[in-house]
């Protein structure tokens, strides 16, 4: 296919496929999708071979958010049947850390529910943080607290965090139909004060919430021009007790295009696949790994993944191989300029226009209008070939081991 040779030329120069390019991904027919993931997988490997990242998860606060984030088991008014309990004691934290570590991670994210930290919260974190490197050396550490207020962030990096998430989740002009309690620039704000405390910033998105392939393009050509050194993608996991309890909206094969789409468009970023593989990827996630080069392993957050042991022979048996501590993740060209890519001109990351961005008030990018497909209800956004995907609420296991339990976690 000409598109993929062009897709593949532009990845390999760092260069920004067009917003028609990347909509063509999103569109190729099932006959397609091999040569889809050979060309991605050709882009992944000039920029990370074949080493896949361990990430480990940590809930240190969990339930009783006061954000009403549709998607979130944790949100306020959730019925979900989640564990809920309050802060972990900075010795609890590293011995939950310890046995993903064990596992093979490399990096340990500290995740808090809330809508973001006091300033005694991002003490408890600090302490934390603390007492994980001290007993590891080597481990990468990064904090997801929510939305920061001006000096946290500064904070957190002289306490010994290497990165900080906030994800963008979805498109700007659709923001306001899954969460009402913050903005979408109030979640850009949050990525551009991590990148401005020299954290490694650390955003991505949410996909089968209801989303056109219009929507999935505006939110990743808003991180591209965000610049993080890593991009989540996550997989709706529809937890009974949420709003978005119904929404069964993804194929295998629409996830492996999704993943195909983000990596041309950030070529030279770390990919990672997070919530909702085992869910929605199946027997397809080694597939996946052609594409990204970044998973989760073990448990999320509030729901259980596939176990440790597993996810290490995946990946042994697709021909990769787990990153240890001693390699760099980000190509040299991101490392040398400070964990990011420098100016966006020379990473090619394109003009703001070429993104895709609209009003550059509070820094947020997105879409340069509403069509009125966009505008249209969620489920008539859906396309039509997303809707083949039956609900697999057997694979859908709330939590009930490790960090918050007294049984040993799933790493």
């Amino acid at each position: 296919m000409d598109l993929l040779n062009t897709l593949v030329d532009k990845g390999l120069r760092r260069e920004l496929p067009t917003r028609e390019e990347a909509l063509a991904v999103l569109a190729t027919s099932d006959d397609e999708l091999l040569d889809v993931v050979a060309a991605a997988g050709k882009v992944r490997r000039q920029w990370f071979g074949r080493r896949v990242k361990l990430n480990y998860l940590v809930n240190l606060k969990s339930g009783l958010c006061p954000e009403d984030c549709s998607y979130c088991s944790q949100r306020l008014g959730s019925k979900a049947g989640i564990l809920k309990y309050t802060w972990l004691k900075p010795d609890q934290a590293s011995e939950a850390a310890a046995a993903g570590l064990a596992g093979g991670a490399k990096r340990v994210c500290l995740v808090a529910s809330g809508r973001g930290p006091t300033d005694r919260d991002v003490d408890r974190v600090s302490d934390t943080i603390k007492a994980i490197k001290d007993q590891n050396e080597g481990v990468e550490v990064c904090a997801c607290l929510g939305l920061l207020s001006d000096g946290q962030a500064e904070r957190l990096r002289e306490a010994g965090a290497d990165a900080y998430n906030h994800n963008l989740n979805t498109s700007e002009s659709t923001y306001g139909d899954i969460t009402t309690t913050h903005t979408y620039a109030d979640r850009v704000d949050t990525v551009q004060k991590a990148h401005a405390a020299g954290l490694s910033a650390c955003s991505g998105l949410i996909a089968g919430m209801g989303e056109s392939d219009e929507d999935l393009v505006d939110v990743v050509y808003s991180l591209r021009a965000l610049d993080p050194d890593s991009v989540p993608v996550n997989f709706l996991i529809p937890v009974e007790g949420t709003p978005l309890a119904k929404e069964w909206n993804l194929t295998p094969q629409r996830c492996l295009r999704i993943l195909a789409m983000v990596r041309f468009v950030c070529p030279d970023v770390e990919v990672r696949i997070a919530g909702g593989r085992e869910v929605h990827l199946r027997t397809m996630q080694p597939l996946a790994l052609n594409l990204a080069n970044s998973i989760f392993l073990g448990d999320y957050l509030t729901t259980e993944g596939q176990a440790g042991k597993a996810d290490l022979e995946m990946i042994a048996d697709a021909g990769f191989e787990v990153e240890g501590t001693g390699q760099v993740t980000l190509p040299e060209h991101r490392v040398t300029a400070g964990g990011g890519c420098g100016s966006h001109a020379e990473a090619g990351c394109g003009s703001h226009a070429d993104a895709g961005c609209g009003s550059h008030e509070g820094g947020g990018c997105g879409p340069c209008g509403s069509s009125a497909d966009e505008q249209a209800p969620a489920a008539a956004r859906v396309p039509e070939t997303a809707r083949a995907s039956e609900a697999r609420t057997d694979l859908v296991a709330v939590r009930r081991r490790g960090a918050g339990t007294d049984l040993a976690p799933n790493a």
